[in-house]
Protein backbone atom coordinates (compact mmCIF):
# COMPACT_ATOMS: atom_id res chain seq x y z
CA UNK A 1 0.00 0.00 0.00
CA UNK A 2 1.35 3.39 -1.04
CA UNK A 3 1.68 5.94 1.77
CA UNK A 4 3.22 9.39 1.92
CA UNK A 5 5.08 11.05 4.77
CA UNK A 6 4.64 14.83 4.96
CA UNK A 7 6.72 16.78 7.49
CA UNK A 8 5.02 19.49 9.54
CA UNK A 9 6.71 22.16 11.65
CA UNK A 10 4.37 23.39 14.36
CA UNK A 11 3.83 27.13 14.03
CA UNK A 12 2.93 29.33 16.99
CA UNK A 13 -0.43 30.37 15.50
CA UNK A 14 -1.48 26.69 15.39
CA UNK A 15 -1.34 26.36 19.17
CA UNK A 16 -3.74 27.28 21.97
CA UNK A 17 -3.08 28.85 25.37
CA UNK A 18 -1.71 25.51 26.63
CA UNK A 19 0.98 25.57 23.95
CA UNK A 20 -0.44 22.53 22.17
CA UNK A 21 -1.78 22.33 18.64
CA UNK A 22 -5.41 23.42 18.57
CA UNK A 23 -7.54 20.40 17.66
CA UNK A 24 -9.02 21.84 14.43
CA UNK A 25 -5.54 22.36 12.99
CA UNK A 26 -5.04 18.62 12.71
CA UNK A 27 -7.71 18.66 9.99
CA UNK A 28 -5.61 21.27 8.14
CA UNK A 29 -2.63 18.93 8.48
CA UNK A 30 -4.78 16.10 7.09
CA UNK A 31 -5.46 18.29 4.04
CA UNK A 32 -1.75 19.01 3.60
CA UNK A 33 -1.03 15.27 3.75
CA UNK A 34 -3.88 14.44 1.36
CA UNK A 35 -2.64 16.98 -1.20
CA UNK A 36 0.89 15.56 -1.06
CA UNK A 37 -0.50 12.03 -1.31
CA UNK A 38 -2.49 12.88 -4.45
CA UNK A 39 0.58 14.53 -5.97
CA UNK A 40 2.68 11.46 -5.17
CA UNK A 41 0.31 9.41 -7.33
CA UNK A 42 1.05 11.71 -10.27
CA UNK A 43 -2.34 13.42 -10.04
CA UNK A 44 -3.10 17.13 -9.74
CA UNK A 45 -6.16 18.24 -7.77
CA UNK A 46 -6.41 21.51 -9.68
CA UNK A 47 -7.08 19.47 -12.84
CA UNK A 48 -10.41 18.48 -11.28
CA UNK A 49 -11.18 22.05 -10.27
CA UNK A 50 -10.61 23.26 -13.85
CA UNK A 51 -13.74 21.26 -14.69
CA UNK A 52 -15.80 23.04 -11.99
CA UNK A 53 -15.56 19.96 -9.78
CA UNK A 54 -14.60 20.01 -6.09
CA UNK A 55 -14.12 17.28 -3.49
CA UNK A 56 -15.72 18.24 -0.16
CA UNK A 57 -15.25 16.37 3.08
CA UNK A 58 -18.52 14.59 3.93
CA UNK A 59 -17.27 12.92 7.10
CA UNK A 60 -14.25 13.30 9.37
CA UNK A 61 -13.13 11.06 12.22
CA UNK A 62 -10.25 12.01 14.47
CA UNK A 63 -8.70 10.42 17.53
CA UNK A 64 -6.37 12.42 19.78
CA UNK A 65 -3.71 10.37 21.55
CA UNK A 66 -0.82 12.73 22.47
CA UNK A 67 -0.54 16.51 22.19
CA UNK A 68 1.87 18.12 19.76
CA UNK A 69 3.53 21.28 21.08
CA UNK A 70 4.82 24.48 19.56
CA UNK A 71 8.38 24.02 18.32
CA UNK A 72 7.99 20.29 17.71
CA UNK A 73 8.06 18.59 14.35
CA UNK A 74 5.48 16.07 13.25
CA UNK A 75 4.84 13.86 10.24
CA UNK A 76 1.51 13.20 8.55
CA UNK A 77 1.31 9.74 7.02
CA UNK A 78 -1.48 9.49 4.44
CA UNK A 79 -3.01 6.68 2.40
CA UNK A 80 -6.31 5.61 0.82
CA UNK A 81 -8.22 3.44 3.26
CA UNK A 82 -11.35 2.83 1.15
CA UNK A 83 -12.54 3.65 -2.35
CA UNK A 84 -15.69 2.51 -4.19
CA UNK A 85 -15.78 4.66 -7.33
CA UNK A 86 -17.92 7.32 -5.65
CA UNK A 87 -16.49 7.83 -2.15
CA UNK A 88 -12.84 7.99 -1.11
CA UNK A 89 -11.73 7.56 2.49
CA UNK A 90 -8.24 8.85 3.21
CA UNK A 91 -6.54 7.74 6.42
CA UNK A 92 -3.97 9.69 8.40
CA UNK A 93 -1.56 9.15 11.23
CA UNK A 94 0.29 12.10 12.73
CA UNK A 95 3.47 11.09 14.48
CA UNK A 96 5.57 13.23 16.79
CA UNK A 97 9.31 13.51 16.12
CA UNK A 98 9.98 11.02 18.95
CA UNK A 99 7.89 8.42 17.09
CA UNK A 100 4.78 8.61 19.29
CA UNK A 101 1.43 8.60 17.52
CA UNK A 102 -0.28 11.91 18.28
CA UNK A 103 -3.42 11.78 16.14
CA UNK A 104 -5.08 9.35 13.77
CA UNK A 105 -8.16 9.76 11.65
CA UNK A 106 -9.97 9.60 8.35
CA UNK A 107 -11.80 11.92 6.00
CA UNK A 108 -14.43 10.78 3.51
CA UNK A 109 -14.78 12.67 0.21
CA UNK A 110 -17.00 12.72 -2.84
CA UNK A 111 -16.71 14.86 -5.95
CA UNK A 112 -19.47 17.31 -6.81
CA UNK A 113 -20.28 20.03 -9.35
CA UNK A 114 -19.15 23.30 -7.79
CA UNK A 115 -22.41 25.18 -8.45
CA UNK A 116 -24.99 22.49 -7.71
CA UNK A 117 -23.05 20.26 -5.29
CA UNK A 118 -24.58 17.35 -7.19
CA UNK A 119 -22.46 14.23 -6.54
CA UNK A 120 -20.56 12.63 -9.40
CA UNK A 121 -18.91 9.29 -9.88
CA UNK A 122 -15.13 9.63 -9.83
CA UNK A 123 -15.09 6.39 -11.83
CA UNK A 124 -16.97 8.02 -14.72
CA UNK A 125 -15.81 11.64 -14.48
CA UNK A 126 -12.08 10.96 -14.02
CA UNK A 127 -11.27 7.40 -15.17
CA UNK A 128 -7.51 7.87 -14.67
CA UNK A 129 -8.00 8.82 -11.01
CA UNK A 130 -10.35 5.84 -10.65
CA UNK A 131 -7.77 3.44 -12.12
CA UNK A 132 -5.00 4.76 -9.87
CA UNK A 133 -7.20 4.74 -6.74
CA UNK A 134 -8.33 1.17 -7.42
CA UNK A 135 -4.69 0.12 -7.65
CA UNK A 136 -4.05 1.71 -4.26
CA UNK A 137 -6.89 -0.03 -2.43
CA UNK A 138 -5.96 -3.34 -4.12
CA UNK A 139 -2.34 -2.98 -3.00
CA UNK A 140 -0.90 -2.74 -6.51
CA UNK A 141 2.05 -0.54 -7.46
Amino acid sequence: MHKTQTPIEVRYQETDQMGVVYHANYLVWFEIGRTKYIESLGLVYTDIEKNNIVSPVVDAQISFKKPVHYGEKATVETWIDQYDGLRTVYAYQITKENGEIAVSGTTKHVIVHKESFRPLSLRKAFPEWHRIYLKQVNGES
